[in-house]
Order: C-alpha cells, then structure tokens, then sequence
C-alpha cells in the first residue's frame, strides 16, 4: 500500500467541490484502477496559502513519516497578491526541498503540478486578463525550472485551465475555482506519470 501527500493551496483541496472530486483523490482512484493500491491521501492546503504560508503550516504539522509520492501546487496566491517572482523561487526552492525529505529523498517521486490561470475565470471579470496570464506565465516558467534543476516531475494543466476556465461545466460555483471535470484532467495527467515512477 503506497502513501501520498498533497501540498497546496484551493486547487489541492479543491476548493467548493466534494472531497472525492479534488485532484488528489481523483489521482488516487485512478491508480486503484490500475491496481496501484494508495491510502487515502494527506492533505496540507488551505484556501489563500502562499509559499510562506503552505511552509509554516508544514512545520506546524511537524510529520515525521515518509511518502511514496508527493504532489506540491502552490503559487497562485503569491501572483495574486502581487508578491515577486524572485520571492516565489526562494520560498519555491525551500518547499521542493522539503517535498523530497518528505519523499525519503527521492526527488523523482515528487510531482510538481503548474499554477492554473485563474485570469480567464468569469471571477477575474473587470481585471487585465493578459497581465495576469504573463504573470503566470512567468511564475511557471521559475516553477518548471527550479522543478527539473531537482530532478523532480512537472505536470503542467495551465493550458486545460485556459481552454476551460469560462465553461461552466469546468468550473466550481464561485467562477473561479475548478470543477471535478477540470480536477479529473489534472488527475489524468498525473496518473501515468505516478504510475511509471512507482513501477519503477
């Protein structure tokens, strides 16, 4: 039986759609599928964190075990605030770090997933849609490039979230968070890259 730590913010925990449609457990029902037997996942997000925050909440858990995999999407906040991309990769940087202790240091076994675009949601109505796409764009390109440098996995789902981010199907309530159906996208991506690295 493997055992899996999401770490994130709205879009680990899924913010407003059942806890078996976020993208953890979607990712773990579809491993079942394939006879990958994972315990139900742990999860440290909350709506709103940065970097900073997601870390503080992780000393304050103070988890002693290890994982089979490890997921880690966080970030969105950060742009969302206004916060810098060079404060992003330091704190970024310390977070994959910990992401791998908490892998038993097997940086292959740690899945970064890319920042969504929430500026094509109907809730980012009234704001400069192409100014926050840059800013992702830039978020995610540090985010890949610190990722890869440490040997980890990158899942990128910027791109679904653009394609779907203004159909109501695709999205939570709000008008800006996703819905299961993005989630399980997310899920899918995922899933072959877990799949392989745990076989392995």
């Amino acid at each position: 039986m493997y055992n899996y730590l999401a770490l994130g913010d709205s879009y680990t925990i899924g913010e407003q759609v059942p806890m078996i449609e976020n993208f953890p457990h979607q990712l773990v029902a579809l491993l079942k599928q394939e006879n990958i037997a994972v315990s139900t996942p742990v999860i440290i997000a909350k709506t709103g964190w940065t970097t900073d925050e997601l870390a503080a909440s992780i000393r304050e858990h103070n988890i002693h075990e290890s994982f089979s995999f490890v997921t880690l999407l966080i970030g969105v906040n950060n742009q969302y605030r206004g916060r810098s991309v060079d404060n992003y990769k330091e704190e970024f940087t310390n977070l994959l770090h910990q992401a791998i202790v908490f892998a038993n240091g097997h940086s292959q076994n740690v899945f970064v997933v890319s920042i969504p675009d929430w500026g094509v949601t109907p809730f980012a109505a009234g704001r400069d849609r192409q100014a926050i796409a840059q800013e992702i764009d830039d978020y995610n390109a540090a985010c890949k490039e610190i990722t890869l440098a440490f040997k980890c996995h990158h899942c990128t789902i910027t791109d679904s979230t653009r394609a779907n981010g203004n159909k109501p199907d695709f999205l939570a309530a709000d008008g800006l968070h996703p819905s299961g159906k993005e989630y399980k996208i997310w899920a899918q991506r995922l899933a072959p890259m877990v799949m392989k690295t745990l076989k392995n």
